[in-house]
């Protein structure tokens, strides 16, 4: 019945016209704020240590301690998991474009209190930047199942997996752009005002004006969500809602006339019949029978590409001086040390991260989502085995470039692969009335996954040897077994992936099942739960 109305047949059929890509501009700078709010910090942990936790009595600079660096890293992933869950259901409830607005505004407020955190000591600011970028994480989350959703919804079936692609690709520049604007405020500083290296000069090599420099870093996340609040509250309220859910097809047939430039006038009867309509709801026999393989899948495949994600960016500085890529740091003054972990994050996200999104957003309409998904997972299996297995020869002087090269691929084959299509699927297959739910639950899954290689990858990575771990840390496993327990994880994403189901070139009502009716149900979830492997 669903796939009858003229309103949603006419979104399945338009033509790429410019409101797709106004809708991927507004609703891709969310997640270009997204990934720059997020992964900024990784960028100033090691800038904080020093400003915060200088000891004049120690070899080495000043590092956070273990719980204030598993909080600093990892706080806004349990803000991001929460707003996942409470924003998704909203979507669902009041409508995207209302929720769309509140999540933008308390990125922006929560991005500036971040630079701004205040106390008379180290434990005050550090407390106080905690707490905003909780809240911060919870709009973040937000913008997860909105985005997703809005631009599936807004999509024609033929390209509607590119515009998502594109969506989320612009996570790449995000984070590409934290590096760039973290290089240009220490090189500024540091040209203004140069430092010895801490062995030469422990407290002078840390200016008092470094402590201006992170909270510039940070704060710039507000200017491109800021931009885009205008362009946000215009957007009309997405057909699918409108006719699916507040069970209104002659107002979503008015909104597309206008969006579309095609007249569209619904038939009275069939926006009769849709509003009689039983709908059934996320917990019910229904649910589980038609969908609950497909959650369980999008679930699973996404918790265990974050920890993997997560780990590998959060720490990437940790990596690179592991590998020797990064000079000790005692050899280096605070400004220089934050210039060259800039440095590397930039190098490796122009280098894999950027380009993987954008092959997803090419390819994903010729060879689907399915392939891509289990391709990534095998691909970063490979790349971290090959950095695992031969970890000691990486780690010995001139031998750093090739270990960034399989590092870099490892990013490349997580954004050509899960990481953007474990956020595209999960709004293409499930009802219009709970997709932003099951999407926010999904991506909650994965924050979880974050979470666990937020704090987990933070102590598992140190060494094994009790006298060359960092201050404050017990011995781990090391970097080497971590990526090998990394590369397990995206072995279990590889099978788990065979319970989420093609969504290429199909409406969504025909992947929901809202254009069937119920006696059929249990017949037709057979058929849909995982495609056949690719010949």
């Amino acid at each position: 019945m669903a796939g009858e109305l003229k309103v949603l047949n006419a979104l399945d059929a338009a033509k790429t016209q410019w409101y797709h890509f106004t809708a991927i501009v507004i609703a891709g700078m969310g997640f270009f704020t997204d990934a720059y709010d997020l992964f900024s910090i990784s960028l100033v942990t090691k800038l904080l240590g020093r400003i915060y936790y200088f000891d004049r009595d120690s070899k080495r600079p000043g590092t956070l301690p273990p719980s204030v660096s598993a909080a600093v890293n990892g706080v806004a992933f349990c803000g991001t998991l929460a707003g996942q869950l409470f924003f998704g259901w909203l979507g669902d409830k009041m409508g995207r474009k209302k929720v769309y607005g509140m999540t933008l505004m308390l990125m922006v407020i929560c991005c500036l209190a971040s630079g701004l955190s205040f106390g008379s000591s180290a434990k005050g600011v550090m407390a106080t930047l905690c707490f905003f970028r909780f809240w911060l994480g919870f709009g973040i989350g937000g913008d997860y199942p909105l985005s997703a959703t809005i631009m599936s919804e807004y999509a024609n079936k033929r390209t509607r997996g590119a515009f998502i692609a594109a969506v989320f690709a612009m996570q790449g520049f995000g984070n590409l752009t934290g590096g760039i604007v973290a290089l240009i405020v220490s090189a500024g500083f540091k040209a203004r005002f140069d430092a010895p290296a801490y062995r030469d000069d422990r407290p002078g090599s840390t200016v008092p004006e470094a402590d201006y420099a992170w909270r510039i870093v940070l704060m710039f996340g507000a200017i491109p969500a800021v931009l885009t609040y205008y362009w946000r509250m215009k957007m009309p309220e997405t057909a699918r809602y409108t006719a699916l859910v507040a069970k209104n097809a002659k107002q979503a047939a008015a909104d597309m006339t206008k969006v579309l430039n095609v007249e569209i006038v619904e038939e009275p009867d069939k926006a009769a019949e849709l509003a009689q309509r039983e709908q059934f709801g996320l917990f019910s026999r229904q649910f589980m029978q038609r969908h609950g393989r497909h959650l369980l899948g999008t679930t699973v495949c996404w918790f265990v590409l974050d920890i993997a994600f997560y780990s590998s960016n959060l720490f990437q500085k940790d990596i690179y001086t592991a590998v020797q890529w990064l000079p000790k740091a005692d050899t280096m003054s605070a400004l220089q040390e934050m210039f060259k972990i800039s440095r590397a994050q930039t190098l490796v996200a122009l280098c894999g991260t950027i380009p993987g999104y954008w092959f997803t957003v090419l390819f994903i309409d010729i060879i689907g989502r399915f392939v891509i998904q289990l391709g990534g997972f095998f691909f970063m299996t490979v790349f971290m085995l090959g950095l695992a297995i031969p970890y000691h020869h990486w780690t010995k002087p001139g031998n750093h470039i090739g270990f960034v090269v399989m590092y870099a691929f490892t990013f490349f084959f997580a954004n050509f692969g899960p990481n953007s299509t474990t956020f595209i699927v999960p709004a293409e297959i499930f009802p219009a009335r709970l997709r932003s739910t099951c999407h926010g639950i999904s991506a909650a899954a994965g924050k979880a996954g974050a979470i666990v290689g937020a704090f987990g990858f933070l102590y598992a990575a140190q060494n094994t040897d009790p006298n060359n771990t960092d201050p404050g840390y017990p011995p781990g496993i090391g970097v080497r077994n971590s990526l090998f327990f990394l590369a397990g994880c995206n072995v279990i994403g590889f099978f788990f992936t065979f319970l989420v189901p093609e969504s290429k070139g199909k409406s969504l009502e025909e992947l929901s099942g809202e254009n069937e009716d119920d006696d059929d149900m249990s017949e037709t979830s057979d058929h849909r739960t995982a495609p056949a492997p690719p010949a």
